[in-house]
């Protein structure tokens, strides 16, 4: 970090990301072919994904309509008229020869996205957003005899989210990274999963000298599997550019694989312009023609996207912002969250047992908050029993667990098992005096000058009532009678 901090003094970073993301619809871009992770290779095909002859391409509408719903919700704007075109490269899991892509007629231009970086807001501007098809998978043996394919991921839908060089480093790349697989997880268009290869990114990264305004020359880095990779890619290839540089040396435009295991980017090829690709439109696809009330449509059925339920949460719960953050981070956390408070928690309160106790039980148990057992309603009637000082804190979390494993409610537990916290001023005074007695040593020491003893009668007294006396009143009986 020390490093690349001392290189950002001289140099200036120009990064762009090219971001794959596969669109979660039940059959393929062009075929009726089920678009599924882990089947038996090669299962999931047909004449028009593995590109035999005679075989037409059909679109997908679903895959269509989610492309539009990303580029509404990040404010880019829909063409009305775009057009699939064939980009043209050789590569043995690309049966046809050519991918089915958008070139110069994407259907969404423009657009930004918000992320939170080094405690400030940024937007980070997007050129475009537009769909294609998946290639197959080649499958390379361990010592590298030979090499499957399987074909099972040709056509699957795909959309291409391309920023703007405007990201400035890794970490910075990492944050725009986790905020769009945030809003791509909230929209339900995709499953985000890197290991399966759900979400892929490429960085475009090229240094210039500080106050310089012309760009230098760009390479393209692949293969980077997780947020962590790109963050370690980028940051390890603009130290890469800058050692050259440094050395009166000349930045080649290639394309480069990142390895993970040794931590440096390794040369592929020599990069690729958009004219080696020879783009066409394509003869077997009509345009697609949008109409305002196509595009209306789904607009009226867009939600509330993480960077506002963030503010909102802030502004209308009042709980601190690193708290929203964590809520917000899945949309099923933040609508347990919610129902909660709709069911009548105190937001505040609601907020730290969530974070606090429940995303541990969660963790612990490697559940999804969507599954979790305890329902918001329920949750919040402990807290109610809290608030009424029914149970003292350590019993409801006590509590908690229990109703994991029933659907009691938690006053039926409280009821049952005899959980209710004495808070009867009589009854703790005998309780108190009859630990004192035991102790009359540390009595005199508290009353020689000793406070810190106070906390050793409290523990006393609260693991003779197991842990279900009131606090703030037992901590008034105790104080009175050792004051005495």
């Amino acid at each position: 970090m020390k490093k690349i901090n001392s290189i950002l003094e001289k140099w200036d970073p120009i990064i762009g990301l090219e971001v794959h993301a596969q669109l979660s619809t039940k059959t393929k871009m062009f075929c009726g072919c089920v678009n599924k992770y882990g089947d038996f290779p090669n299962k999931n095909t047909c004449p028009t994904c593995l590109g035999l002859p005679g075989a037409l391409p059909v679109v997908n509408k679903t895959a269509i309509d989610y492309a539009i719903k990303l580029g509404l919700s990040v404010g880019s704007k829909i063409t009305k008229f775009s057009r699939f075109a064939r980009k043209n490269y050789f590569y043995p899991d690309l049966t046809k020869g050519y991918q089915i892509s958008q070139y110069d007629e994407p259907i969404c231009e423009g657009g930004k996205i918000n992320i939170r970086y080094n405690n400030k807001i940024k937007f980070i501007e997007l050129t475009r957003i537009h769909l294609e098809e998946d290639a197959g998978k080649s499958v390379h043996s361990n010592n590298n005899v030979f090499t499957e394919v399987d074909f099972n991921r040709c056509g699957v839908p795909l959309v291409e989210i391309v920023s703007e060089p405007v990201i400035k480093s890794g970490e910075e790349a990492k944050s725009y990274l986790t905020r769009l697989k945030q809003i791509l997880e909230y929209l339900g268009i995709c499953d985000c999963n890197l290991e399966k290869g759900n979400l892929r990114c490429d960085a475009n990264v090229s240094i210039r000298p500080k106050g310089q305004k012309e760009f230098g020359t760009k390479t393209e880095l692949k293969n980077m599997n997780s947020f962590r990779g790109v963050e370690r890619g980028i940051n390890s290839e603009i130290e890469r550019q800058a050692e050259i540089l440094d050395n009166g040396g000349k930045v080649n435009q290639v394309t480069l694989l990142w390895n993970e295991v040794d931590q440096i980017a390794e040369v592929m090829r020599s990069k690729e312009d958009a004219h080696d690709y020879r783009y066409f439109p394509d003869p077997d696809l009509v345009p697609i023609s949008l109409t305002d009330n196509d595009i209306n449509k789904i607009k009226s059925n867009l939600i509330e996207l993480p960077f506002d339920k963030e503010e909102r949460f802030v502004d209308e719960y009042k709980i601190p912002l690193k708290d929203a953050l964590i809520l917000t981070s899945d949309l099923n956390l933040a609508k347990y969250y919610e129902n909660s408070i709709f069911e009548g928690a105190n937001p505040k309160v609601s907020a730290n047992w969530i974070i606090g106790e429940i995303l541990s039980m969660v963790n612990e148990l490697d559940l999804e908050i969507s599954n979790f057992p305890i329902s918001p309603k329920r949750f919040s009637g402990l807290l109610d029993c809290l608030r009424d000082e029914i149970v003292n804190a350590s019993t409801a979390k006590e509590i908690l667990r229990k109703m994991l494993n029933n659907n009691l409610d938690p006053k039926e537990i409280i009821q049952n098992e005899n959980l209710a916290q004495v808070s009867d001023a009589n009854q703790l005074t005998d309780v108190v005096k009859s630990i004192i007695k035991k102790y009359p040593t540390e009595v005199e020491k508290y009353k020689s000058g000793k406070k810190a003893l106070f906390g050793f009668f409290m523990g006393k007294v609260m693991e003779n009532l197991k842990g279900k006396s009131n606090p703030k009143i037992l901590k008034n009986v105790l104080t009175e009678i050792l004051e005495n």
